[in-house]
């Protein structure tokens, strides 16, 4: 019956307008320079750990003003640790601001970034205020936060701040959870997995274990003390309390208190949402907010995820990635901070059972100023019919592309994505921005195994839109947490947040980029993250705006 009512639900949400005459996305990656292919390092032992990344970032590392790409790199997995010749993770620098032509430059070396490990993910934010954005790398080993210097080079401080890890980490998030205007740094811990403990796991044949096979992993808080350091809150704030095997993690007033509240994925078990107390301390109140299981009761393999407005009615909603069978999740906030199950009733049901899905945003893909989902797809456990077939890594699905029909509802957009969703890979992290300036947001995917792939957004600009970057304090630096409400013409109010969380193992553009419709501006208020809210006057539709915090009126 279950199934029926989701196929049921699947079908009706295809009412939807005509299909674009061009392509959504294209993928432009061997024209613009990213020559990275992910090194799994498959050994034919079936490790776990070895289909789990990789992720990557979005970040302006230069401060010039256009996103730079850096992306985390595997190794040979052996007794021997990290190779001498491990590949290493790699920096990109754009070059559009200074040749006026989208391009990408491996920056790597010059940058000093000597970042070899078997690497899963990446968190980026301006931790020590200095206005320079800096990288916190997850990893199934030693993870390590590299400091940007701000001459274009930077430099390991993973034990001088006191950040580091060595347990099995994958996604991360620079986050103020305290109101201070610093970045504090959650670090989501995933299984008690090694290469000596490593069991042997078969269904039809031998095959990638269950995380349930593993023991899961208390995650960390690090609070920052304001010189560079960082303080291990994970048991005085009680978020060691409750944990379950995270892989993704984000940070957002879920409840509409003004404080960052913690919403965590876990493979295969509850999530917590972590309630802000305001006294350093977090409530896990993910059962009693409805958040912690479907609507059956069931606890999902939870992966990526991405909070935001959806219906446009003033809160935050989830949109949690999982297994194939399970289908993904959506919670719709009913406003006061508890949410409920609306998959079946928005169409975004029937047409994930398919799919294990991993990376995933809500993206306004059109600018008619109603988020849309892209999601990234690949199996966890072997295909039978790619196995048939002699494939040398028989894990790999299409991704999929989900459009908003305003009224709740969503319907399959795969098909007028383009080519780039007719692929078949092994897709984990996914990070979305602004990377050609353009007005309109592009996603940056990332390959099990694989090719990263650049998307660009080829309709998106077609529509008003406008663009903010929300940023404080001296030097100036984004405000992460800040929130903006738009009052459009039309009587509609929208909403986003500046945050390079969610998805999977990857950071984001915090910038934030709103689509408008045919419609104009009426206002714009900004809540910053200590509280105060401004207006602002004079912004700019189809172009990018720089909102000063101390510079609207109160």
């Amino acid at each position: 019956m279950l199934l029926l009512a989701i196929a049921t639900a699947g079908l009706a949400c295809r009412a939807g307008g005509d299909a674009p005459s061009a392509a959504l996305f294209e993928d432009v990656t061997p024209d613009v320079g990213l020559d990275f292919v992910h090194v799994n390092g498959m050994s034919g032992e079936l490790y776990l750990c070895e289909m789990m990344g990789p992720g990557a970032a979005l970040f302006d590392y230069d401060g010039d003003g256009d996103l730079d790409a850096f992306i985390v790199q595997g190794h040979h997995l052996g007794a021997g640790g990290v190779p001498d010749d491990a590949p290493g993770d790699r920096l990109f620098a754009n070059q559009l601001v200074e040749s006026g032509v989208l391009r990408f430059r491996d920056v790597t070396a010059e940058a000093a970034l000597d970042s070899r490990g078997y690497s899963m993910g990446v968190a980026a934010g301006d931790y020590d205020a200095d206005g320079h954005v800096d990288l916190y790398v997850t990893r199934f080993g030693d993870n390590v936060l590299w400091r940007n210097v701000g001459d274009g080079t930077f430099a390991e401080r993973t034990i001088a701040a006191g950040v580091a890890e060595s347990r099995w980490s994958v996604s991360a998030s620079f986050v103020d959870t305290n109101g201070d205007g610093l970045l504090d740094l959650y670090v989501g811990n995933y299984l008690d997995f090694t290469l000596q403990n490593h069991k042997k796991c078969s269904n039809l044949r031998e095959d990638y274990c269950s995380p349930k096979r593993y023991n899961p992993l208390p995650d960390r808080l690090f609070v920052n003390r304001g010189d560079g350091t960082f303080e291990d809150r994970s048991e005085a704030s009680r978020i060691a309390g409750s944990f379950g095997g995270a892989l993704g993690v984000v940070g957002a007033d879920l409840d509409d208190d003004a404080r960052i509240d913690l919403y965590v994925a876990n493979d295969g078990m509850e999530n917590q949402l972590w309630r802000n107390r305001g006294d350093g301390t977090f409530e896990d109140i993910a059962l009693l907010a409805g958040s912690a299981l479907n609507d059956m009761g069931q606890a999902e393999a939870g992966m990526g995820l991405d909070a935001d407005d959806y219906d446009n009615d003033g809160d935050l909603d989830l949109f949690v990635a999982h297994l194939a069978t399970e289908t993904n999740t959506l919670y719709r906030n009913a406003g006061d901070g508890t949410f409920e199950d609306a998959t079946i009733a928005s169409g975004l049901a029937a047409s994930s059972l398919p799919f294990t899905a991993f990376g995933a945003g809500w993206i306004d893909v059109d600018n008619d100023g109603f988020v849309d989902l892209l999601v990234v797809n690949g199996a966890v456990t072997l295909v039978e019919e790619l196995v048939l077939r002699g494939d040398p890594f028989p894990l790999h699905q299409r991704n999929q592309l989900f459009r908003n029909l305003g009224d709740g509802t969503f319907e399959d957009w795969s098909s007028a994505g383009g080519e780039p969703f007719s692929h078949s890979e092994v897709s984990r992290g996914a990070a979305f921005g602004d990377v050609d300036n353009d007005g309109d947001v592009d996603a940056l995917v990332l390959n099990n195994g694989g090719p990263a792939r650049l998307l660009l957004n080829r309709i998106g600009q077609d529509n008003r839109w406008v663009g903010l970057r929300l940023v404080g304090g001296e030097p100036q630096t984004d405000r992460i947490g800040a929130r903006v409400l738009v009052e459009l013409s039309d009587g509609r109010r929208i909403q986003g947040r500046a945050h390079t969380d969610g998805s999977y193992a990857s950071a984001s553009d915090p910038r934030v980029l709103l689509g408008l419709g045919p419609s104009t501006i009426e206002s714009v208020r900004v809540h910053w993250p200590a509280g105060a809210t401004e207006r602002f006057e004079d912004v700019e539709i189809d172009s990018w705006n720089v909102l000063r915090e101390g510079g609207g009126a109160r």
